[in-house]
């Protein structure tokens, strides 16, 4: 008798709990939106808003399209104007002169290297960079540094032709004959 009295009981909990479970918190309703349709398939309108009350918001989408302007450029791998140098970097451009002629060259290029964060645009840094790399016969950054300052040196033609000799005699000494020569012809041309 007690086994019946259980299954009972577990029975009567089980259809108390799906009953519960099918009449949800509201009684037993569905709810049916304002306007009578009760298809399931059919989302309500969303409520309409004014547009006085507020401003209308473009999406980047939405926005017109400008026409893409292509800039015009003279020459792309030289400016017109080379960077002046600041007291600092002309103060470490002093400083590594003097390292050079005392013989400390590595020292000089330390200074110069500090000297290229401080004014990056400069030609004359680049070109003093390069006679250091000379003096420590590593012709290819000498070289490279060269043609760096050139590409800073703008419209200043006497910097100009300080670095077109000064890389007529780099590529001179490396066995570069013909590009030496072009690089006297360029200086020349001045």
């Amino acid at each position: 008798m007690k086994a019946n009295t259980f299954r009972y009981a577990g029975v009567l909990a089980l259809a108390l709990a799906v009953a519960g479970c099918a009449s949800g918190p509201g009684g037993g309703s569905i709810y049916v939106p304002a306007g009578g349709s009760s298809s399931r398939d059919e989302a309500p309108e969303p409520p309409q808003t004014s547009d006085r009350d507020e401003p209308r918001v473009e999406r980047k989408s939405e926005q017109p399209e400008e026409p893409v302007r292509q800039q015009e450029y003279s020459s792309p791998s030289y400016q017109d104007e080379g960077d002046a140098l600041s007291p600092a970097a002309r103060s470490l451009i002093k400083r590594a002169d003097s390292l050079m002629a005392a013989g400390d060259t590595q020292a000089a290029v330390a200074q110069l290297e500090r000297a290229q964060r401080i004014a990056p645009r400069s030609a004359e840094v680049y070109f003093k960079l390069s006679e250091a790399y000379v003096a420590l016969d590593q012709l290819g950054s000498a070289e490279q540094f060269t043609l760096k300052g050139l590409s800073l040196a703008g419209s200043d033609s006497s910097l100009q032709r300080a670095g077109w000799l000064l890389l007529a005699d780099i590529r001179r000494a490396r066995g570069n004959v013909a590009g030496a020569d072009q690089a006297e012809a360029r200086a020349s041309a001045l």
